[in-house]
């Protein structure tokens, strides 16, 4: 029996070492590097950044939710595994041992046995050889790892959340912060907003005036900083003498929490060759299910049977996750503009509204499309829908090199609020919540990716997304009640125009119908109820 065992558990083993087939489209190694070295550039002189993995979630009990890579780590590392931190440094370092080194990566340890259960890990070895990594070392030396950050100017992090599980070991996502903390000389109860909020006080290029301006906006919306002494204090002064001993008490350090954003926001909104070719794959996807639930739609399916549909399509084409919660709502229900319950039994003969988005490689879609459960747009379901879709027409023609970011959705609003005002549904020039979201988002490896929100420029790739939801209720003729419109399509900002990626899926009333009309590969999928009996 012992010999039997050993046997299996050396063949388990034997199965991690050997080729695993994957898809061969990932972004390259080099594609990595060079995002690193283009972080780099950015970068103060004497500078370090510090990147850490995304935690994992706990689902309920002993189940955990699918691990998901935090986007900016994957951008930089290609590497989708917990319990893990990046170092990037701006200049050449020395190692004990006479190595050059300018970044570090501290992956994971590998675990035959854990590996048995939650599969395959690359180590420190496998992230040299299979990511490029010249420096790669077992998280559980982090600890140790002789690093002084106090020799940096700078050192660079994102806020901590404070919600990270400590898991078994000493090197989970966990400890790795708390050794983090220790090593870089991290007050207790440290506080990304109060250390921001600090940095204005001390800002030499800001007069009194503007500081308290500053404080002021930020309190409004993070009250809890005013239990910090020095901001209290702060905003109680009255002069700058009073001011300058404040500024006196605030310890100096090299700690900084605001430059990462920003580095980071410039370098993900532009996207290359190589992530458009993943972000179209995940927008075609996309487009594909919404013109297969096209054709298979009917008054009685249920929202998350709509859901299903689109979702088999994504991993039928190979698509990872949904980028985003799928928000499916008929009738009233598309009047919540993140609806993802999806429990409506039957759409009957409503309005969907369908907003969902594959997930391809870590780059997400994010397409919407409203269409009538019975295939064909009612006289009133038609006169919103025609306004949205003219908003829309309007806002692609905003999205030009060098408008502004708020271009499209001011061109969008125009058209709403005139057309709105000639049905009647509101006085000319009067403020309504018809239309209560922005217009549009950056799209890349979020839903809601980073971006400068800067003037547009050639490779960026936002949404066009207007709507109009006239819940039940509204101040208008109940004949409007319930209908709800938002059509939504991912645009490449080019440099002589724009380029509609989600153009595939049918935006138009006439090419709804059409294909709505058309018969569907699930027309002969029935399966018997649980009682038995045929659907």
């Amino acid at each position: 029996m012992r010999a039997t065992l050993l046997f299996l558990f050396l063949f388990i083993i034997s199965q991690f070492s050997t080729a695993q087939e994957t898809p061969k489209d990932y972004l390259s190694g080099d594609f990595h590097k060079e995002r690193r070295e283009a972080l780099r550039k950015l970068m103060p002189k004497n500078a370090v950044a510090v990147f850490f993995a995304n935690p994992v979630r706990n689902r309920a009990n002993d189940v955990d939710f699918q691990y998901h890579q935090d986007p900016d780590f994957y951008y930089l590392t290609g590497y989708n595994e917990p319990h893990s931190v990046l170092l990037i440094f701006s200049d050449w370092q020395e190692s004990a041992t006479g190595e050059k080194y300018n970044e570090i990566i501290f992956t994971q340890s590998r675990n035959p046995q854990a590996e048995m259960w939650t599969g395959r890990r690359l180590g420190a070895e496998g992230a040299e050889t299979k990511l490029g990594f010249k420096t790669a070392v077992d998280h559980q030396k982090f600890k140790d790892y002789g690093l002084e950050f106090k020799q940096f100017s700078k050192v660079m992090f994102f806020d901590f959340q404070n919600d990270i599980r400590d898991e078994r070991g000493e090197a989970d996502l966990y400890d790795l912060q708390q050794q983090f903390k220790q090593k870089a000389n991290i007050p207790a109860g440290f506080s990304g907003m109060t250390h921001r909020m600090h940095q204005i006080i001390k800002d030499e290029k800001m007069n009194f005036t503007q500081k308290k301006e500053s404080l002021y906006r930020m309190t409004r919306f993070n009250p809890m900083a005013l239990n910090d002494p020095i901001i209290k204090d702060f905003m109680e002064v009255k002069d700058n003498e009073q001011a300058m001993k404040l500024i006196a008490k605030i310890p100096n350090n090299n700690l900084d929490v605001e430059l990462l954003d920003g580095y980071m926001d410039q370098l993900r909104e532009i996207k290359s060759a190589e992530e458009l070719k993943l972000l179209r794959k995940a927008v075609d996807v996309s487009c594909v299910g919404q013109m297969e639930v096209m054709k298979a739609m009917h008054p009685g399916m249920s929202e998350s049977e709509i859901q299903g549909i689109h979702e088999f399509v994504f991993k039928k084409y190979g698509s990872e996750y949904e980028g985003y919660p799928s928000i499916v709502g008929g009738g009233q229900n598309g009047c919540i503009l993140h609806y993802v319950e999806n429990n409506k039994p039957k759409v009957g003969n409503e309005l969907v509204l369908m907003d969902l988005g594959a997930e391809y490689h870590g780059y997400t879609a994010d397409v919407t499309r409203t269409i009538p459960a019975n295939g064909k747009f009612s006289e009133e379901q038609k006169a919103i829908y025609n306004i949205v879709l003219e908003a829309q027409n309007a806002g692609f023609e905003a999205c030009k090199v060098g408008n502004d970011f708020g271009a499209p959705d001011r061109a969008a609003r125009e058209v709403v609020n005139r057309r709105l005002a000639e049905l009647g549904l509101i006085k000319s020039g009067e403020q309504h919540s018809y239309f209560p979201h922005g217009t549009s988002h950056y799209l890349g490896l979020d839903v809601h990716d980073r971006g400068t929100r800067d003037k547009f420029k050639p490779g960026t790739v936002i949404t066009v997304e207007p709507g109009i939801y006239i819940p039940e209720g509204s101040p208008c003729d109940k004949k409007w009640w319930g209908i709800a419109v938002r059509i939504e399509d991912d645009i490449l900002i080019t440099a002589d125009g724009w380029e509609n990626l989600s153009a595939r899926a049918p935006r138009t009333v006439e090419e709804i119908e059409r294909v709505m009309a058309m018969p569907s590969p699930l027309d002969d999928f029935v399966l018997p109820d649980l009682d038995g009996k045929k659907n």
